[in-house]
Formats: C-alpha cells, sequence, structure tokens
C-alpha cells in the first residue's frame, strides 16, 4: 500500500516543501520520495499540473535556471502554509502511519517468503534423500557394467591366448594329450563354478 494524499493534500505538502527552500520539479519529486521512505514517488505528470495550480493561484513563482525550472514560494504561499500548520502536521503523521503500515507488510512478505523457502529447501532435500538410494543403485549399475566389460575382457584374452599356445604346439609337431586337455576342462569348471558361487554370495 503506497502513501496516498487525500484531495488537497499533496498540494498543501508540495507548498511546504517550497517553504524550507526553493526547488525545481525533480527534487521535489526526490523529497517526497524521501519524506516517505521511498514508498511513495510521485511522476512528473502528478507534481507540474499541482505546481502550475499553485504558481496560477500566486502561492509560487518560478524561474528558469539553465535546463532547470525552479519553483519559489510567496509570501502568500508562505502565509497560506502557517495557517495551515495542524493540517500540515496530520498529513506528516498519515504518512508515517502509512510507512509503518508498508514496513509491517514488507516484513510480514519478508517472512513469508522466507517461510516458502524454507519449506521448498526441505522438500528439495526430502527429495533429494528419496533419490539417493536410487542414484545409488544407478552409480552401482555403471559400476557393474564396467566390471563386466573388463571380465569380458579377460576371459577374451584368456581363450586367445590358450588356442594360441595350443595351435602352435600341435603346429610344431608337439603331442597333445587327453589328459592336459583334461586338465584344461576340469580347471576351467571349477573356476566356473567358484565364478558363480561368488556371484550368488
Amino acid at each position: 500500500m503506497s502513501p496516498v494524499f487525500s484531495h488537497g493534500d499533496l498540494r498543501l505538502y508540495l507548498l511546504s516543501l517550497l517553504d524550507e527552500s526553493p526547488r525545481h520539479g525533480y527534487d521535489l519529486m526526490q523529497a517526497l520520495s524521501d519524506r516517505t521512505g521511498g514508498t511513495y514517488t510521485p511522476s512528473a505528470g502528478t507534481v507540474y499540473p499541482r505546481l502550475a495550480k499553485l504558481e496560477e493561484e500566486g502561492l509560487v513563482t518560478k524561474t528558469v535556471d539553465g535546463r532547470k525550472t525552479v519553483y519559489e514560494i510567496t509570501d502568500a504561499g508562505r502565509a497560506e502554509v502557517a495557517a495551515r500548520t495542524g493540517e500540515l502536521e496530520g498529513i506528516e503523521q498519515g504518512l508515517a502511519d502509512s510507512i509503518r503500515l508498508i514496513a509491517d507488510e514488507v516484513r510480514g512478505s519478508v517472512r513469508d517468503a522466507m517461510r516458502s523457502l524454507r519449506a521448498d529447501l526441505a522438500a528439495a532435500a526430502k527429495s533429494d534423500r528419496a533419490s539417493a538410494p536410487s542414484a545409488a543403485a544407478d552409480d552401482a549399475r555403471v559400476a557393474a557394467r564396467a566390471q563386466l566389460q573388463r571380465a569380458d575382457a579377460i576371459v577374451n584374452d584368456f581363450r586367445a591366448r590358450v588356442r594360441s599356445d595350443l595351435r602352435t604346439h600341435v603346429a610344431r609337431g608337439g603331442a597333445l594329450a587327453a589328459d592336459i586337455v583334461d586338465t584344461l576342462e576340469r580347471t576351467l569348471d571349477e573356476a566356473s563354478r567358484e565364478l558363480t558361487r561368488r556371484l550368488r554370495g
């Protein structure tokens, strides 16, 4: 909720700012923003028509200073500010109340946002914990596939070396006794059974 000046209040407040010192339009807009803690920054379309009206009424004058137009309060303007001191105090109090309400709303919004963020973080952490076993299983599968490839390579290498040795031996006229082949068969069979036992745990 931005501070909203009641009808005529902004006009009077602008006049009171000019009572403090001459100002150009942008300076007045900045002063309004500063006085309201940045919660209300009027547009040029809000401020300049009111300044023109004050000038029409003889309460302010304007002079051009380079590229800036400077507004200055007149004696009639000072008289109006003095006559409406009570109203100005009411406006100041209303702005202070508005700023407090906005600050409360901001604090509430921040608290809500923090609660929401904490809830999101908790949900994300829970999701991470829930997916951790799945991630671990994925890692285990990747590792198992890598070891399977290694085992395939070992078996293929063993087969190639045994075949090569046997063929080379026979090609050179060597004898290949049945008991040697029987020993090879038994050894491979024992190795296969041991592997199966280990795989089954």
